[in-house]
């Protein structure tokens, strides 16, 4: 499908009524019907983040001396995020675009300063737990790092031993999370950090999710907490480095994270310097090279708006939020919480076979909420705000009724995109499914991938609604019918 520029510019109005209608096609997130993606803290606060970041809209942090005051910006957003992570004098850093660039950052620093002081690796590996973030493996194809993936234990925090049984003469790096995505758990970053000690090996702790939650929980009473707040930060012995996204719990305008180092011995190898081109010299501290300004003055607007006493308002609201959903979700008999997550990160599945979580995702969505799936196991996944408090009461009684329609047609599993999830999830040969989900990226992103916002438009019309997802594409009728007899007869038989 070919586009064209209009032939004469559209009015201000037109375009923003395009935009418009472009955003109707979204996930309903401003009535706390998703759960991630957007963190919203008030109405009033999201006007600030829009205001700071019009005032530095056409800034570019590429030459801090062109633009001293985002130099000055970041450095101050850098200095109070390590005293919230108590560092101290010698702990630097500096802001990204978010959590993905923070940790490539940081698997590329430890990656570097390997081969500047161990000569002898030439096939770098990090090891991590199999809960880690998505992002190192993306770290780990970029830089060509082997990223080693050990299995938790059965509360689903890292198994240290299990990390310690894959260091090897190639390993650079050990990681930990606090807390981890899939199940808002926080590895045991002291045992990590002591195994890194030993064997002369730096620790970065990601704490993209919970870095600007986690220090204002630590503030609360017992009673206002859900659980209690391991040491997670440079206060543990052999901690190196910690990624922590301010547009999540920090509130800031995306994309805002930090990136800090224990000194300037790691951070120095994040950087990039080309003197010899016939251009100048140039200097890139991150991966990008235009560094947009409104992000950084967006950040800087944030931390200084909440204050301390805001963010430990939010923290504690939060917290009487995951309490609400932890509770509902566990009072329904057939359902539980994974694990025991420390702060407003949720999952939660079937107790048994007979409640499929893929088939739940499906009735909820039916009811208007979007929905997150995980595998391994099969559950369903939250990101809690204090805005979703609202709903709560709506949400579980959804939750209750989709769950008797699973009970009740025990072949919810083959309906929706259900089947397609569980197919994925259970799938064994990984490089096929890996290809297939390629395939679907492909499709999206080429030439006929997207729509016009007046096509979109009038889908939307014909549909009656905003249209579906379409990422998860639907299986052959052939096979569904296949899985459902395979699903009858193990029922038959007892082993469902």
């Amino acid at each position: 499908m070919a586009l064209s520029l209009p032939m004469q510019g559209l009015s201000n109005e037109q375009v923003l009524d395009h935009l418009r209608v472009l955003g109707g096609h979204d996930v309903n997130w401003r009535d706390h019907r998703a759960f991630g993606l957007v963190y919203h803290h008030s109405d009033a606060h999201t006007k600030l983040m829009q205001e700071a970041h019009n005032l530095f809209l056409s800034t570019n942090g590429l030459n801090p001396m062109a633009f001293k005051s985002l130099r000055r910006m970041e450095h101050e957003v850098v200095r109070i995020s390590a005293g919230l992570f108590h560092g101290d004098d010698a702990t630097v850093g500096t802001m990204s675009s978010g959590g993905t660039e923070s940790i490539l950052l940081a698997m590329l620093a430890y990656r570097q300063h390997a081969r500047s002081h161990r000569k002898s690796i030439r096939h770098p590996e990090v090891i991590v737990p199999e809960s880690a973030h998505a992002a190192f493996y993306k770290a780990g194809e970029y830089f060509d790092i082997k990223v080693i993936s050990v299995p938790l234990q059965k509360d689903y925090r890292a198994d240290v031993d299990a990390m310690a049984a894959r260091i090897n003469r190639n390993t650079i790096a050990l990681v930990g999370s606090a807390p981890c995505y899939p199940y808002g758990v926080i590895d045991p970053i002291a045992e990590i950090a002591a195994l890194g000690l030993k064997h002369g090996l730096p620790v970065h702790v990601d704490a993209c999710l919970g870095g600007f939650l986690l220090p204002f929980v630590e503030r609360l009473t017992p009673e206002e907490r859900i659980a209690d707040i391991p040491h997670f930060d440079f206060r543990v012995p052999g901690v190196t480095s910690i990624s922590a996204d301010l547009h999540k719990y920090g509130y800031a305008a995306k994309g805002a994270s930090v990136i800090l180092y224990s000194d300037m011995a790691y951070l120095r190898h994040q950087f990039s310097a080309s003197t010899d081109w016939c251009g100048g010299v140039y200097v890139s501290p991150t991966l990008a090279g235009t560094r947009p300004g409104g992000a950084i003055a967006g950040a800087w607007a944030a931390l200084h708006s909440l204050g301390e006493e805001g963010y430990v308002s939010n923290a504690r609201a939060a917290m009487e939020t995951a309490k609400a959903f932890i509770a509902g979700i566990n009072a329904i008999p057939e359902l539980e919480v994974l694990g025991d997550p420390a702060v407003t990160i949720v999952a939660y599945g079937g107790r048994g076979p007979g409640v499929g979580a893929y088939a739940l995702g499906d009735q909820l969505e039916a009811r208007g909420w979007h929905v997150d799936r995980l595998q391994r196991p099969e559950s369903l996944h939250m990101i809690l705000n204090p805005g979703h408090l609202h709903v709560a009461d709506v949400y579980l009684a959804d939750l209750r009724e989709a769950v008797a329609y699973v009970k009740t047609h025990r072949d919810a599993a083959f309906e929706g995109s259900a089947p397609m999830y569980g197919l994925i999830a259970k799938a064994p040969l990984r490089k096929l499914v890996k290809k297939q989900v390629f395939g679907i990226v492909e499709q999206m992103y080429s030439a006929t991938g997207g729509g016009s916002a007046a096509e979109l438009s009038a889908e939307s019309a014909e549909a009656g609604d905003a249209p579906q997802e379409g990422a998860i594409p639907s299986l052959p009728p052939l096979l569904i019918g296949a899985m459902r007899v395979k699903a009858r007869l193990r029922r038959l038989f007892g082993r469902a």
